[in-house]
């Protein structure tokens, strides 16, 4: 066949790397402590301590939890302290801050478990766009931790690329 379609990409050696395949699983919860708190805005520790006494903590049982409040109200550090012992046996991750903040922290975790070496004079390119929200840190450390080691590195998909960096030539 003369007219044979030849995947120019598939042959350039070059590797993509999809942060989106190193999503963590789990379902995510905000437990804010703002309706915790009287009014709002005041932390009434007889009370604080009664809800950690009987709440059901099962619910959370397998749950990434970020804790945090809503509101801007003083909530002193041993109230997070004693969510965080009630929520242990339970959750399978738990962080003072955002959802936002869980998934960076969960995306960290996820990376500084790889091995950037196996990327050695390779050409990358970090997939841009996922269904699952990968933080922007995540991009950033893995661009960081990817510079070591690769020939170079760009961002996008393998048919329309940004580059970011070329390894000088020796």
């Amino acid at each position: 066949m003369a007219d044979e379609i030849i995947n120019r990409v598939e042959g350039s050696g070059i590797v993509s790397i999809d942060l989106e395949e190193f999503y963590p699983q789990g379902e995510r919860v905000l437990l804010d402590v703002k309706p915790l708190l009287f009014q709002e805005l005041i932390l009434k520790e007889k009370d604080f301590r009664d809800f950690i006494k009987n709440e059901d903590w099962s619910k959370y049982k397998n749950k990434l939890v970020a804790i945090t409040c809503t509101n801007d109200a003083i909530v002193p550090t041993w109230a997070y302290m004693l969510l965080s012992l009630a929520l242990e046996p339970h959750a399978k991750k738990i962080v003072f801050g955002t959802l936002n903040e869980l998934e960076t922290i969960l995306f960290e975790e996820v990376l500084s478990k790889l091995d950037f070496s196996q990327y050695k004079d390779a050409r990358i390119v970090i997939k841009g766009c996922s269904d699952k929200p990968v933080p922007t840190n995540a991009f950033v450390k893995l661009t960081a931790a990817l510079k070591p080691f690769a020939k170079s590195i760009m961002y996008g998909e393998p048919c329309s690329t940004v580059p970011l960096y070329k390894a000088p030539k020796n």
